[in-house]
Parts: C-alpha cells; structure tokens; sequence
C-alpha cells in the first residue's frame, strides 16, 4: 500500500470513529449537565465542601470560584515540585527549581502543558501522577465548565445566574473525563503503553550501548493529556517517545481521544440550545478549518523543501519512521487546532510552510475543533461576531440563537478577540527585543529564529503548550514571561466569555422573523469560516511574513 492510499485511509477511519460517537457522546453530556440530580457521592463531596448543589451563581461569582480554585491550583502545583525531594516515589530527584516550578504550575493549570524542561529527568513518579495528571484533569474540566456557562447564557432569559461552578467541575470530573480515561487508559496499556512504578528499564541499542530509560504510570497521565487537549508528555520526546505512544494503532487512538470532546460538544451545544442544527454548523466550521490545515501541512511536508528533501520523497527529517509524514502531519494539525500541544514529530523541523501552519493553525485561537471547552465558546464568540459583521451589512440588529447582540455584548467580544494577540505579539515584540532574550535562539541569523520566538509565544497565549524546539526557553526570562503569557492567555478570556454570559442571560429571547439570519445553513457556516481566517489573517499576517512566510518564500 502507498504512503498516499495509507495515509487517507487512517484519516477516513479517525473520521468515522468520531461520527460513530458523536451523537451518544454528545447526548451524554447534555444529559450531564442538565440533570436535575446528583450522583451519592458527588452529594458527599457538596457537603464535605459545604457547597450548595442548589445555589446558582452570576457570572461574577462563578468566575471568583474558578479564579480562587485555579489559583489554589497553581500555589499547590508549585508547592509539590519544590518539596519532591521530601517526598516518596521523588527517584532520587531534587526539587524542581523555583523558576522552572512557577512554569509549570501556570502551564499545567491553564491547560497549556509548556514544558521546558526533560519530565523523565526533572519530575518524580508522585509529581507526575498526583500534580501533573490531577491538573491534566481539572484543567480540562474549568474550560468544559465555562462553556456550559455561556451555553445557558444562550438558553435562559431574565436571570443573572448562570449555573453553579461547583457542581459543573464535579459532574465534569465524575461523570465525563475519569470514566472516558480509564475506559482509554486501558486501551492504552493493551496498546503497549509503560504503566508501573518503575524507577528505570535496561536496554541496549543497536550499536551495543546500554542505557536506561525510565519507567512510570505514562498510560494514565497519556489518556488524559491527550483526552482533556493538555499536551504534557511523561517524557521529553512526548507521543514519539515508544512508552507513550507504541505503534501505529496508538498513534490513531491518541489523535482520536484529543478530538473526541471537543468535536462531540458541539452536539452537546445543539442538545441544551434545543437546535441541534446549529450544533451541526459549528461542527461544520470546525471540520472544514481542520481538514484544510491538515491538507495543508500534509501537502508541504510530502512535498518537501528543497532539492534533498524532494529527492528522499518527503521531508522525513524530525519525523518518527514508524509514523511517517501522513500521520505526523495529521498529529500535527490536530494538535496545533486542539491546544493540545502532544506531538509524535520535531515541530521545528517541519518544512518553512509546514511548521507555519501549525503556527497559523494555533493563531486562529484554537477552535478547530478546539480545547476541551474552550474551542466551542472560542468559536461561539466569533460566531457572534459573524452575526454582528452579517447585521452590518444588512442594517439590522444582530441575533444569535434568538439573542440580540447589542454594544454590551460586542465589546466583551471584541475584548475577548483582541486579548490573546496582544499577549502574543508584545510578548513576542519584547523577547527579541532584548540581548538577553535573543541568546536563547540557536538560529539567530535567519526568519526561523523569529518564528521559534512567535510559536513560543502563540502557543503560551493560546495555551497549546507544542514548541518549535531550537529556542532554549529555560531560562529565567521565558520561565517568567511565558508563565504569565499563559495565565493570562487563560484566564483574561474566561472572564469575557462568563461576563457575556450573564449578559445574555439577563435578556428576553426575541422571536424569529423573516428578516432573521439562519444559523445553521451553509451561508452563515461560509460567513463563519471568512470570519475566523479573515481576523487571524489581518491580526498576525505582518509577523507571520517575517517569520515562516519569509522562511518558506
């Protein structure tokens, strides 16, 4: 069988399994969160905490709750590395270095996984299993919480409650992301993924040398990286590491799991806004924005870049011989639309154009299909600018989902669409602005030093956590300022994206009439895409010129 024939038929298959658990998955969750009723042991967890299960909040106190529990989050994750060598199951390892732990702890809080730094070699078996993964975790479940919370922004009328966070983070917890990661961790461990408490394992190369890879519990921190879009590997070769990700069968698994929520909320959406067409249509934006960026990155990494590369039949050069350009694009592209940030090739070593649009693909604020979460209310902001762009040209007043969309509401969504790209951009603009900033980059005398300065950058404010690897980031400048470009990258957004739903919440739905934009047709679907691609295009076209564009060009 041809790479080509292969490489379309493991697409066709991830496809389909994602249609065969759209609709159940998708069901599930509505039915999660709509639910009247608590499960006994999420009833002992309300009082144990003392929180009111019945007590709906305003925007603003759901948002203080989720500020205050991330926060305790970050000091306990940056609290548990600076003691590891206090601690059983630390194998020897000292504790993690202030700056390093302030990194990780905002990386992994905020669903970013950035890792500057080798985990096998700098994180205990407890660091890993009881700080790493439990964020992987709630991290996930925070963004699942807030889009639920601007879904009943949508769906309720003359209130200033949207919901009770509390009770969102356990039922995401108990009911969605624990049970679906030990149903895949253990598909992992029958895949050959390393689940023990191993302190190393003896092997010996091809060329006779002896070395010692460590072991550890990789297949439940695996499930969860890739389930809930976080992206922090075990190890510092991620998912090309062969005790995360084995075979060719694992490697289309963990695509799938990183795929899997996001693209299933979208029904999720069309089930609690009682519409599932406009469920459909959000998933068609998604699904045509992904699959052109994995054409793309497919097309320019099977193309190759230069005479070598062209004569070898593809650019294999960071790439793992057991996957190949096909499923390495294809990880790509799901990762980067994802913000996940797992990879099973080298970013940096992809084509000029190739790695570009992995870094194009994550300046479009990930809502391809997105992070668990965070992709749908990402993409429902824009669509609400879609509207607003559509009532413009007509003259009308701007609705979405039978919501007028008024000045309030636009300037929540023009602050939320501008917050990320300032991050990215001054942050950018700063590091290469300073001496002490540019020694981190290797290559200093071409645009692909720049461009390994900008992904640093758009992948801590989009909070994706891939790297394009030639930019030594450990240090105490991109330790500080990438941790605070991925807190605020994180949490700045969510605060837009709760305040417009309490906004909308406090509205009367208006009735349809003729002169109303239908949502989920294939004008508005168009409308949508345009909108998506023209915002990122004008927003990060001038550094993108100077970096991959001038590379590749």
């Amino acid at each position: 069988m041809s790479d080509t024939a292969a490489g379309l038929l493991q697409v066709g298959f991830l496809i389909l399994c994602l249609a065969v658990v759209y609709r159940p998955l998708g069901g599930y969750m509505a039915r999660t969160y709509e639910s009247g009723k608590d499960l006994r042991v999420e009833r002992g967890l309300y009082k144990l905490f003392g929180v009111d299960a019945r007590a709906d909040q305003t925007w603003a106190v759901y948002g203080r709750s989720l500020i205050a529990f991330s926060a305790a989050s970050l000091v306990l994750l940056f609290l548990l590395q600076r003691l590891q060598h206090w601690l059983p199951l630390s194998l020897g390892l000292p504790s993690v270095p202030n700056g390093i732990a302030f990194n990780t702890a905002a990386s992994f809080v905020t669903n970013t996984n950035w890792q500057s730094y080798s985990p096998e070699a700098t994180m205990g078996h407890l660091v890993q299993f009881a700080g790493l993964a439990v964020q992987n975790f709630v991290s996930a479940a925070v963004g699942m919480t807030v889009v639920i919370a601007l879904i009943r922004g949508f769906t309720r009328s003359k209130t200033d409650r949207v919901g009770n966070f509390w009770v969102d983070l356990t039922r995401t917890l108990l009911r969605v992301l624990l049970p679906m990661a030990v149903i895949g961790g253990l598909a992992l461990v029958a895949m050959g993924v390393v689940q023990n408490f191993s302190g190393g394992h003896e092997v010996t190369s091809v060329v006779g040398q002896t070395q010692t890879i460590p072991g550890g519990p990789v297949a439940s921190q695996e499930v969860i990286k890739e389930l809930g879009t976080n992206g922090g590997g075990f190890y510092n070769a991620n998912s090309a590491h062969p005790f995360e990700n084995p075979n060719g069968l694992s490697n289309l698994f963990e695509i799938f799991l990183l795929l899997v929520i996001p693209v299933c909320m979208t029904r999720t959406f069309g089930l609690m806004v009682k519409d599932k067409r406009q469920g459909y249509a959000i998933l068609g934006v998604m699904g045509t924005i992904w699959a052109a960026f994995t054409f793309s990155a497919t097309f320019f990494e099977t193309r190759g870049a230069g005479t070598a590369t062209q004569a070898a039949g593809a650019a294999m050069e960071g790439k793992e011989t057991r996957f190949g350009e096909w499923a390495s694009a294809l990880f790509a592209s799901s990762t980067t639309g994802t913000s996940t940030g797992a990879v099973n090739s080298a970013h940096d070593s992809f084509t000029p154009l190739g790695g570009g649009t992995a870094l194009f693909h994550m300046m479009l604020g990930e809502v391809t299909p997105g992070g668990t979460g965070s992709g749908l209310y990402g993409m429902l902001v824009l669509a609400i600018l879609a509207v607003f762009v559509a009532g413009l040209m007509v003259g009308r007043t701007p609705e979405y989902l039978k919501k007028k969309i008024t000045a309030r509401e636009m300037k929540l969504v023009a602050l939320y669409i501008l917050t990320t790209p300032t991050i990215v951009l001054v942050g950018t603009s700063i590091a290469m602005g300073l001496a002490s900033a540019r020694v981190s980059i290797f290559n200093t005398d071409s645009p692909h030093g720049f461009s390994e300065v900008l992904y640093a950058f758009t992948s801590a404010g989009n909070n994706n956590g891939s790297a394009f690897g030639g930019l030594s980031a450990n240090t105490p400048f991109f330790n500080t300022a990438l941790g605070i470009a991925m807190l605020l990258g994180r949490f700045v957004p969510i605060l837009f994206v709760l305040a417009l739903a309490g906004s909308l919440a406090k509205q009367q739905p208006v009735p349809v009439t003729q002169g109303t934009l239908p949502t989920h047709k294939a004008l508005f679907v168009t409308l949508l895409v345009g909108t998506v691609l023209i915002v990122t295009g004008l927003t990060y076209f001038p550094a993108l010129t100077l970096g991959p564009l001038a590379e590749g060009l």
